[in-house]
């Protein structure tokens, strides 16, 4: 099996070249995504019959946290390919025969378009709806937050059924007729992911859909959301690690010279060190059970999904936070780059699935009620099933 860090090396230096212009500029870091692209890492949990790598949660945490303490830009982008690249593996769609050896080779770039202003962060259900035309399916939304928006080859759209109260996943390559990018994207962080809102106004075919009608809110459940909370959490965790790194070594070559010391010398400077060294070890190390509890599942599995992004999010705030205080002026500037960080770090704990909606997932799976409130009578059996098997 290749060693995916291996694969890596090259690329984080080529996004640490690059991270401090892409977050100054806001700019698509197209050197480190072209880096991706060619490393064969675009494929890391794809299956190898297809040309991807075949590994698991444990190596998409190490290569997304990796990525995330050179680029946060470049780890989210990543994340978001991976993310939509495994529900196309689970469920190809028929009209794209070769999109799953294209994403496993880094020919194609993927992202998904989920999330929705009418439903925030409540990304499962979408309120736009594909109607039935005569040449097949008009799939119709307006798309917030799309990441890698005008960069990805490929998006995977969510919307709702025609006709039903469930939810579809439609595969739709970039270029088509009726999907366009709202505005530019400009961000407190993450400056150069991408993330514009987009319009899709787009006639497709049953062939491009992913599964058969109706399965989307499965897919979602059970081929995006362990993947994108785990990969959401490793970037959490680069970011904090990148910050803490930097802060030990800042405070420790930084002189008080009127007392000739370092800042490191403070017992104030040191336990606050020591706090978020801490802090970030207990999120790591929930982080690492819940890949491997992916990895091989067991019972309590669901629970851990649903808590690593909302630990490893909120630990991110924290982290962070301490790292600019014991800088101080000098993280405040940008030549320390712990600036960057503490921006990347306030994504997390808003992106969808929020640490807020995890928290209530989390309380409602511990205290046995359905994870989902449905908001039509006909999908209170099926979600209800789904919410038992996801939590």
């Amino acid at each position: 099996m290749t060693d995916a860090v291996e694969l890596l090396d090259p690329v984080l230096e080529i996004a640490r070249e690059h991270a401090h212009d892409v977050d100054k500029a806001g700019r698509f870091p197209e050197e480190a995504v072209a880096a991706l692209r060619s490393s064969g890492l675009l494929g890391l949990t794809l299956p190898t019959e297809v040309g991807g790598l075949g590994q698991g949660p444990r190596e998409l945490v190490r290569v997304a946290s990796a990525l995330a303490g050179a680029c946060g830009s470049t780890a989210m982008i990543y994340l978001m390919h991976v993310s939509a690249a495994m529900p196309v593996a689970a469920a190809p769609p028929e009209g794209m025969p070769g999109l799953l050896g294209d994403l496993a080779s880094g020919r194609s770039l993927a992202s998904l378009a989920f999330s929705e202003a009418g439903s925030r962060s409540h990304f499962w259900a979408p309120v736009s709806r594909a109607t039935t035309i005569a040449a097949g399916i008009r799939v119709s939304a307006k798309k917030s937050w799309v990441t890698s928006a005008g960069h990805a080859d490929v998006y995977v759209i969510s919307t709702g059924t025609p006709d039903a109260e469930t939810v579809d996943l439609f595969a739709i390559p970039a270029g088509s007729t009726g999907l366009t990018i709202d505005r530019p994207w400009s961000g407190m962080g993450f400056r150069g992911n991408s993330s514009s809102p987009m319009t899709v106004e787009v006639d497709t075919t049953e062939e491009f859909r992913l599964g058969a009608a109706g399965g989307g809110f499965d897919l979602m459940m059970g081929h995006v959301l362990p993947w994108f909370n785990l990969g959401n959490s490793a970037v959490s965790i680069g970011l904090s690690r990148a910050a803490a790194d930097a802060a030990v070594r800042h405070t420790m070559g930084a002189r008080l010279e009127h007392l000739d010391q370092s800042l490191s010398s403070l017992p104030t400077i040191r336990a606050q060190l020591a706090k978020m060294s801490i802090d970030l070890a207990n999120a790591s190390a929930y982080l690492d059970a819940a890949a491997g509890k992916v990895a091989d599942p067991e019972d309590d599995t669901p629970l851990f999904v649903l808590g690593s992004k909302a630990s490893s999010n909120e630990a991110a705030l924290r982290v962070t936070d301490i790292a600019m205080r014991v800088c101080g002026g000098a993280a405040f500037s940008e030549h320390l780059q712990i600036d960057r960080y503490f921006r990347d770090a306030r994504a997390g704990h808003v992106m969808a699935p929020t640490s807020d909606v995890l928290y209530e997932f989390y309380g409602r799976a511990i205290t046995g009620r359905p994870l989902f409130d449905a908001p039509k009578p006909a999908t209170v059996a099926r979600q209800t099933e789904t919410a038992g098997a996801v939590a």
